[in-house]
């Protein structure tokens, strides 16, 4: 049994009746999958809001149709209000548990550079997600990845440095940064600013000498 749960109630209403299910604070989903035909459903609006927001796009959900049918599912799509953000629309997928699904999991970088910390370079983020083949039992809510071993500017992280299983297949690209110590753009501009005068300054010696030779030859 998941850690998270939902229920939900057969839907009757389609087409442009379905407005009036969120007038009664409700709203309509569907839930689908491989073995599954397609159920049309309804959501009382607050439990599907926290169940959404704890269980993210990864984590399986129990949902239970009228107390009758249960479906392990994750959201695959949430539709919302672009003003508001209030939910309009959710499709739920129903898990066959013993068959591989691609979906993107988050990445979320934790742990201190000694760099960082000295205020000699920061950290940018590249991909903030990963994209794999897993098997449902084998679904995670995110992925944690240290950067406390970037200590040199230019040092990264790829994706071929995340070792997730022989089980999970990453389908990015090997070489996709997910992390870069980098320099901070303060220094970056002092230095620019040190390399255009040093060369200005080199093309102004050749100028000098040449004079100081013209003037040996007229003495």
């Amino acid at each position: 049994m998941s850690e998270h749960t939902i229920t939900a109630q057969q839907r009757t209403v389609k087409g442009k009746q379905v407005s009036q299910i969120r007038t009664k604070g409700l709203v309509p989903g569907t839930v689908y999958g491989p073995k599954s035909t397609p159920v049309n459903l309804q959501f009382e609006y607050r439990p599907l809001q926290l169940a959404l927001m704890k269980a993210g796009g990864t984590s399986i959900i129990d949902l239970t149709v009228e107390g009758d049918q249960t479906y392990q599912v994750i959201a695959r799509e949430v539709q919302r209000d672009v003003v508001r953000g209030n939910i309009l629309h959710v499709d739920f997928f129903a898990l066959d548990m013993t068959q591989k699904m691609r979906v993107d999991i988050p990445l979320i970088l934790f742990g201190e550079s000694s760099a960082v910390v000295a205020k000699k370079g920061i950290m940018i983020q590249g991909s903030n997600t990963v994209t794999v083949e897993i098997l449902p039992t084998q679904l995670m809510h995110q992925i944690e990845v240290d950067v406390s071993g970037l200590v040199e500017i230019g040092d990264t992280l790829h994706m071929s440095d995340l070792k997730l299983g022989d089980d999970v297949l990453i389908i990015n690209d090997p070489e996709e940064m997910i992390a870069k110590l980098v320099q901070p753009s303060a220094a970056r501009a002092e230095e620019d600013v040190e390399e255009q005068a040093a060369e200005e300054e080199a093309q102004a010696m050749p100028e000098v000498i040449g004079r100081a030779k013209e003037e040996e030859v007229e003495d």
